[in-house]
């Protein structure tokens, strides 16, 4: 005998619970069935733009990467400061010395200025020259080509002049006559000793001229000592650059050896070369800068205890001389300088070192 059927086992109530069952494999069914070409390209290029990483991020990540590694190569800098101040003050006697020869380079140049005002042609005039004749020639040659000044000495200003220097008036006030003869002193335009010895050749065969005198010897040694020293500068600043690239190297290597382990680590996640590599640039550029700022602090001290011996030195001489500063563009020059110097060290050190330590 059947067990009696309850109310939900009637039929209807199986037609209900079948009806969910179709729902879902329709469902299912609808879901399996392929989409459209439309639908499907609407759906990939909603997905890209969800999952694509804005250029302002990256930017953003990036220059927030760049200094937390600054502040953490600062931070390794600050933990041994003595080896740190030793390394910078090995970079700073690189820099001192080439920095030095080129301040007395510059004040050589600011002397070599003073002397190409100082040079001068002398026209020395006939004896039958009159005073006349002599101030209407120095009027025509003022407006002669490359002639920048023209100062007539007459043979009365000569004499009194001869006498003062030589301190013989009483001697010179025996003489009947004044055997000097009238001079015009003739300031070039051009300085250099090609267009000089042109100017006077040119000027010698005015009428009335007797002889031009010209004297550039110590001049063209001057500027050949200028150009030796510009010489010597640039070879030593090359070489002290290379000390510096040395110096700073040999410190980057240690601190890449003393993380190898850290470098492994990281590469093996998938840490790039410029990632690892970026720290140390960092450091090489924090050695560098603090070499700069040693050096500028070098040439200062240096620059205020010579001041006062060499400013008496000249002035027994009769003459005027400052030693030059740094200046704040000469700092700064020098600053960029130490601190590419130590950019570059540094890459160059973990570029040497970085595929020596590559994961295993």
């Amino acid at each position: 005998m059947s067990p009696p059927r309850s109310r939900n086992d009637s039929p209807s109530s199986s037609r209900e619970r079948g009806q969910p069952r179709a729902e879902t494999r329709t469902r299912k069914a609808a879901a399996q069935a392929p989409e459209s070409p439309e639908a499907a390209e609407r759906a990939a290029r909603k997905g890209a733009r969800s999952s694509r990483v804005s250029v302002e991020s990256r930017y953003r990540s990036w220059l927030r990467h760049h200094a937390a590694m600054a502040r953490d190569s600062a931070r390794r800098l600050l933990v041994a400061p003595i080896a740190s101040l030793l390394t910078m003050l090995a970079i700073a006697i690189a820099l001192t010395l080439p920095a030095a020869l080129w301040l007395a380079l510059d004040s050589a140049r600011l002397l070599d200025n003073e002397l190409n005002d100082s040079a001068q042609l002398t026209l020395y005039l006939e004896t039958s020259v009159d005073e006349s004749q002599a101030l209407t020639l120095s009027d025509s040659l003022r407006d002669a080509a490359g002639v920048g000044g023209v100062r007539l000495i007459t043979a009365a200003e000569g004499m009194q002049e001869f006498a003062q220097a030589l301190d013989l008036k009483r001697s010179l006030s025996l003489l009947d006559d004044n055997p000097l003869p009238a001079s015009i002193v003739i300031t070039p335009l051009d300085t250099t000793p090609e267009s000089v010895r042109a100017l006077a050749t040119r000027l010698e065969g005015e009428p009335g001229v007797a002889s031009a005198r010209l004297d550039l010897a110590w001049l063209e040694r001057l500027r050949q000592l200028g150009e030796l020293g510009q010489k010597v500068t640039l070879g030593l600043a090359l070489l002290f650059g290379l000390g510096v690239l040395l110096v700073v190297g040999n410190t980057i290597r240690l601190s890449v050896e003393s993380r190898r382990q850290e470098i492994e680590v990281v590469t093996l996640i998938g840490a790039t070369h410029a990632f690892v590599r970026r720290p140390f640039l960092y450091s090489g550029a924090w050695y560098g800068l603090g070499g700069g700022l040693l050096a500028c602090g070098i040439l200062a001290l240096g620059g205020n205890w010579l001041a006062a011996p060499v400013t008496a030195l000249v002035q027994s001489y009769g003459g005027n001389y400052v030693l030059p500063a740094l200046g704040v563009a000469g700092g700064a020059t020098l600053l960029f300088s130490s601190t590419i110097l130590g950019w570059i060290g540094a890459w160059i050190a973990v570029g040497r070192h970085l595929a020596s330590i590559s994961p295993r």
